[in-house]
């Protein structure tokens, strides 16, 4: 995010001095200064956390880069929390909440997908994964595309980039591969998301 200067706090709703812009805006800039440790302890509950963190072991086997597998999570991490800030300081208009219900249905089906590509033999389409990724991309970005920086939004874009590589998918579902294992827990979260209605 970018810093929040003098004449920004100025400009605010063209009432010159707007305690919840600016305090929106401390928000996000605090956000960024935040390690992703302390991001996930405050925004991030129990559940989603351990998600994470198997996405984490995840990612940092597979590209054997510790530092790529940090930078994918935190992007993930900073995507989820600025939406979830700007949420709840109902920055959204009416568009952009019924574009965040479509999401929310589409991420829904795209976790019962992962769900039954895991459990179910047999199942995995990995051009049916790909095209939900990007439906769900697409979707964010409309959601986000007057909030966010690009710089933001190039980030959410290198995130879905790497979940949808075909590579990557092939070994997350390959019949007794190696991540079964952390797979099978991260399904398990997400049964568990779902049954409580986090996701």
């Amino acid at each position: 995010m970018a810093d929040i200067s003098d004449d920004e706090v100025a400009s605010e709703a063209g009432a010159g001095f707007d305690s919840r812009g600016l305090g929106l805006r401390v928000q996000k800039k605090l956000l960024g200064k935040m390690s992703n440790k302390k991001i996930a302890k405050i925004f991030i509950d129990d559940t989603l956390g351990r998600v994470l963190d198997n996405m984490f072991r995840i990612i940092k086997d597979y590209t054997s880069n510790k530092k790529e597998a940090e930078k994918i999570l935190k992007y993930t991490i900073k995507t989820i929390v600025k939406i979830g800030i700007l949420f709840r300081n109902d920055q959204f208009n009416q568009e952009e909440l019924r574009k965040i219900d479509t999401f929310k249905q589409k991420f829904n089906s795209l976790a019962m997908t992962v769900i039954s590509f895991h459990e179910v033999e047999f199942t995995y389409d990995k051009t049916f994964l790909q095209k939900s990724l990007e439906e769900t991309r697409s979707l964010i970005q409309e959601i986000v595309d007057r909030h966010l920086t690009e710089k933001s939004k190039i980030r959410i874009d290198s995130v879905f980039r790497f979940f949808s590589d075909a590579e990557l998918l092939d070994a997350l579902f390959a019949p007794s591969g190696q991540y079964q294992d952390q797979l099978g827990v991260i399904v398990t979260d997400m049964h568990k998301m779902i049954e409580e209605g986090n996701l």
